[in-house]
């Protein structure tokens, strides 16, 4: 088994440590630069340009985030990075820049957000990069389709699945999706506990992050049910952790 010890080490700044999108907006370079000055592992969420370039952006419009009309698949990676984000100076990154600042400083995880019809490249794109990546890196999507391709497309990055729900459909849904080699898992932390994050920490020993932890209340059940926090809006070493 893959050692993950690293992916719970720290706190994951959730799109980077960014002040909710006041002057240091989600996802962008000094949110990045602000999170592996703290120490904080990283986590971002990667699209793909209409000319096979990964992206980082949460949305697949570009309305809340940019002010642009239009989806991120519909531009070519020089048109995305020429956007501001929040009216700031900073623009939508590239994994690559993003890769380049982190330099290996702090743990970086990945989420790919798949469109369908529109992802084409993207897991292969994405493990193109991390492959020569230096530092520690995994890579995790709520999208089933895209995590079928991870040990195909991405080879040797610890891949995970991004989760959440209580009910019964779900729950067998993330079941079925052990057939594919995951190496962790991140659960909603107000979906906790459940049979799948127990099965996957108590029998498999697979590491549990959750996500997104804004309060005391999720602090304390990540820590009861889970491994670590994917946390965003306070310092997490500021807060009391059971």
């Amino acid at each position: 088994m893959t050692d993950l010890s690293w992916l719970i080490a720290r706190p994951v700044a959730h799109r980077g440590f960014h002040d909710m999108n006041k002057t240091r907006w989600e996802n962008t370079l000094p949110a990045f630069a602000a999170a592996a000055e703290r120490g904080y592992a990283i986590e971002c969420d990667v699209h793909i340009s209409s000319d096979g370039v990964p992206v980082i952006i949460h949305d697949g419009e570009l309305k809340r985030l940019t002010g642009e009309d239009g989806f991120v698949w519909q531009r070519t990676a020089a048109e995305l990075t020429a956007l501001k984000v929040g009216g700031t100076k900073d623009h939508v990154p590239t994994l690559q820049e993003a890769l380049d600042l982190i330099d290996g400083r702090v743990p970086l995880v990945v989420e790919l957000k798949g469109v369908p019809g529109h992802d084409k490249g993207l897991v292969a794109s994405v493990g193109r990069l991390l492959k020569r990546y230096k530092g520690k890196v995994a890579i995790m999507s709520f999208d089933h389709w895209l995590i079928r391709d991870f040990a195909k497309d991405a080879p040797g990055i610890p891949g995970g699945l991004t989760a959440y729900g209580k009910d019964n459909q779900l729950i067998e849904a993330h079941f079925a999706m052990l057939a594919h080699n995951l190496a962790f898992t991140s659960y909603a932390a107000g979906d906790l506990p459940n049979p799948f994050v127990s099965f996957v920490r108590e029998k498999l020993r697979m590491p549990v992050i959750t996500w997104t932890v804004h309060d005391q209340p999720a602090v304390d059940l990540t820590f009861k049910y889970a491994d670590q926090m994917t946390f965003e809006g306070f310092e997490p070493d500021l807060v009391k952790v059971a």
